[in-house]
């Protein structure tokens, strides 16, 4: 992507991050874990060519109110929101695009990164198998993100601040298991919750087709980052637990902060400090967040890093409840979606993506009700200001 296409100043083209991680190879190849050697019969059979999957003949308008809910804008409902005429609605509507789309790219790139790292540094043969189907899937979504933004968003963001921090700390780690924590668990799972939000709320085709298909295959990823470290864990003394704990923590705070999207504001002639101020007291930025962690929760509470601190960490952030949400549920509503929007790709372009938007959120409603009950009412507050 040509640094042109950027909305602000790209102050490198490349960012290096060094670090010491100890390649392991393993000459048994006849270990075996079925659930482990599962995922990567999936991941060889899910392989799709976002070149022939997705119909790029869709026309695009990135400033239209139907690529998302103007009730998910940051600012959707302050003063700020209420000066803007229909014009100015339109651009910040393209830029917030732009800005949550570069990020999903960024993200997608760091998770190439990572799924590569963890085939060189992984100990076991079944888990290297599956992290080298990863390091496919995560250059087709990175392919996807970037035509997407370059031929229809026609813009773009470079890293934001906190996404940044917390890969240098994922990518520079030489231990595989907190790669596995950080990128398949962390970052993947907060991308999944972002992604739903698309999938499930956007009237715009292409967009609601590309994030089902990427949350497919993320859904897998997850799953191989449970599998990965629930045999390590139990495993670690409790000094160990206490420092991914504390990771936990740190990350769960930075990925929040990540979506204060502090870099939009000035650059399209808005108050920044102003902006920020009401995003981080809005009620509706609130629930966005809380909704964002649906994924994490339940999948840090299973790996056993539910001390005292994480826990307080995460009932702070208010998002305690979804420890309950059974994670291997929500993996198989996303793999559900996707398959029946393959089923419909017989008919003609788009046809049936209203429908599997229905089928979604019934699905994600059964399993987590109480998740599909705010983002309804969050809607329908929002709309009726």
């Amino acid at each position: 992507m040509s640094t042109r296409v950027y909305a602000l100043p790209v102050d490198q083209t490349q960012w290096r991050i060094d670090g010491a991680a100890t390649t392991v190879f393993n000459w048994e190849y006849d270990e075996t874990r079925d659930r482990l050697l599962g995922l990567y019969e999936k991941g060889k059979e899910k392989q799709w060519n976002t070149n022939t999957r997705l119909d790029w003949s869709t026309t695009v308008d990135p400033g239209s109110q139907g690529n998302g809910p103007d009730e998910y804008i940051p600012i959707f409902g302050s003063e700020m929101w209420e000066r803007m005429d229909e014009r100015a609605r339109r651009t910040l509507r393209h830029h917030m695009a732009a800005w949550l789309n570069s990020q999903f790219l960024h993200g997608e790139q760091g998770a190439l990164i990572c799924a590569a790292k963890i085939v060189q540094t992984v100990p076991d043969v079944d888990s290297k198998f599956y992290a080298a189907t990863q390091v496919m899937d995560e250059a087709r979504h990175m392919e996807t993100y970037s035509r997407y933004l370059r031929e229809k968003v026609e813009l773009a963001y470079p890293i934001n601040q906190h996404l940044r921090a917390l890969l240098n700390d994922v990518v520079a780690d030489s231990r595989w298991d907190m790669t596995n924590l950080g990128m398949q668990v962390l970052i993947e799972g907060l991308a999944l919750a972002a992604f739903s939000m698309i999938r499930d709320f956007s009237s715009e085709p292409l967009a609601k087709a590309l994030n089902s298909y990427v949350m497919q295959d993320e859904a897998r990823h997850v799953a191989f980052g449970r599998l990965a470290l629930r045999e390590l864990y139990p495993q670690l003394t409790e000094a160990e637990r206490g420092e991914r704990e504390e990771f936990v923590v740190y990350a769960c705070h930075l990925m929040r902060d990540r979506f204060v999207a502090e870099e939009v504001w000035e650059n399209i002639g808005l108050n920044k400090e102003e902006c920020v101020r009401y995003v981080e007291s809005s009620a509706m930025m609130q629930q966005f967040r809380k909704m964002l962690f649906s994924r994490i929760v339940p999948t840090i509470k299973d790996l056993g890093l539910f001390g005292p601190k994480v826990r307080k960490a995460f009932e702070d952030m208010g998002v305690i409840e979804f420890q309950n949400v059974n994670p291997d549920d929500l993996a198989a509503a996303d793999e559900e979606i996707a398959l029946e929007l393959e089923r419909r790709r017989g008919g003609p372009p788009g046809d049936g993506l209203g429908q599997t938007a229905t089928a979604a959120t019934d699905a994600l409603a059964a399993i987590d009700p109480s998740r599909a009950a705010e983002v309804r009412a969050a809607i329908e507050t929002g709309s009726e200001r």
